[in-house]
């Protein structure tokens, strides 16, 4: 699933290449990605482009006269700049967006929205005026701009375990499954533990790795962008140092990467740098599993 840095990135693209300019026509291809009826989709064309912003994971679209698309990529869901009129064609192509660079003007550029597998969890919304958008806000905290009060009051709102609490868009916004296993490794903190049990020092260590990675993920995501288009979005990344790196070697301490599997999900961590050397794996564990991890990510973005 794209997550903040991701989407912010994606947010800055669409800024620089779509903003000012006037959305032509919508094709939509499959009739399920998009999640209302009125205002009608189609309503948006020939309307001017305001701006782009980011609400956790969502991408808020600004058209004139106070009208808003809501797109969420949910996990398999990505953006792509095509040949000018292209049509959503191919198996999975979702819809496409056609942009003139004024009313009345030839189309000049396509953005295509994508989605892989046979699941179909991306989604379309279209609202009128600020109020229906920011309802769509599951409420999760903005790290960049918190303080670390702050940050300790969310995740002691609660008592879950750490992936948990990082994951849940109602507690901090923007932050997957991906994102979470390098904060924790970078925080030196086991995956299972309770936020009612961490100590000041252990908080301090979360709040700054929180900001850090988060800081660092986008920084090297725009480096890698430049001017262009984010194409190659993915959750797997060579340089990240535990997530997807399922027995290789930790760059930290050298031991090998580790893994919670849980239904379709899976936590990368490295037992030496966050668990003390204990392996996480045992009937206990799978019941602690069950009554704090069923309701994770995918599920509380459809929820």
């Amino acid at each position: 699933m794209p997550e903040l840095p991701d989407v912010t990135v994606y947010c800055e693209a669409l800024q620089r290449h779509y903003a000012g300019r006037v959305l032509v026509r919508v094709d939509i291809r499959s009739p399920f990605v998009v999640r209302t009826f009125e205002p009608d989709i189609h309503e948006l064309a020939g309307r001017g482009v305001e701006g782009f912003r980011r609400i956790g994971k969502r991408i808020v679209w600004t058209f004139s006269d106070s009208l808003y698309l809501v797109m969420h990529l949910m996990i398999a869901g990505r953006l792509h700049e095509r040949s000018a009129g292209r049509r959503p064609t191919g198996r999975n192509d979702l819809a496409a967006f056609h942009f003139a660079s004024s009313a009345g003007g030839p189309i000049e550029r396509t953005l295509m929205l994508t989605e892989q597998g046979s699941k179909r969890q991306a989604s379309l919304v279209v609202l009128a005026g600020l109020t229906e958008v920011d309802a769509l806000d599951p409420g999760g905290l903005e790290v960049a701009g918190a303080t670390l009060p702050e940050f300790r009051e969310r995740l002691t709102s609660e008592n879950h375990t750490l992936k948990r609490a990082l994951t849940d868009p109602r507690i901090l916004a923007g932050i997957g499954n991906a994102y979470s296993d390098e904060i924790l490794h970078a925080a030196g903190l086991s995956p299972i533990k309770w936020t009612s049990k961490l100590t000041e020092d252990e908080f301090e260590r979360l709040f700054e790795a929180t900001r850090n990675q988060l800081t660092h993920w986008t920084d090297l995501l725009r480096e890698e962008v430049g001017d262009g288009f984010p194409e190659r979005v993915t959750a797997f990344r060579p340089q990240m140092a535990v997530h997807g790196r399922y027995g290789e070697a930790c760059p930290v301490c050298g031991g090998k990467v580790a893994r919670i599997r849980y239904a379709t999900r899976e936590t990368n961590y490295c037992p030496q740098c966050q668990t003390e050397g204990k392996l996480l794996a045992d009937r206990s564990l799978s019941r602690l599993l069950k009554g704090d991890w069923e309701k994770l990510m995918g599920d509380e973005e459809n929820r």
